[in-house]
């Protein structure tokens, strides 16, 4: 687990593809360039879909791991 720290996290538990994506979005847009955002999924989609999208949008995907059946990621604001 890296030791970055999270400035803000979201709990996309229970929501299924696209809905943690779009949460996602919503939460990076209000962080400032460099911070931090943590993710929370349980939508087995979200491992890959979090990939996709930091490569897309040019965010930085620092971690992302499985806990139980908890995806958890941590992205940084380009």
């Amino acid at each position: 687990m890296s030791e970055e720290k999270a400035d803000n996290v979201v709990d996309c538990s229970g929501l299924y593809c696209p809905e943690p994506i779009f949460r996602t979005r919503e939460e990076i847009n209000k962080l400032s360039s460099g911070q931090v955002l943590k993710i929370i999924a349980d939508d087995p989609a979200f491992l890959e879909d979090i990939k996709r999208w930091a490569k897309n949008t040019g965010n930085e995907l620092l971690e992302v791991h499985k806990e139980g059946y908890e995806i958890v990621a941590l992205v940084k604001k380009k």
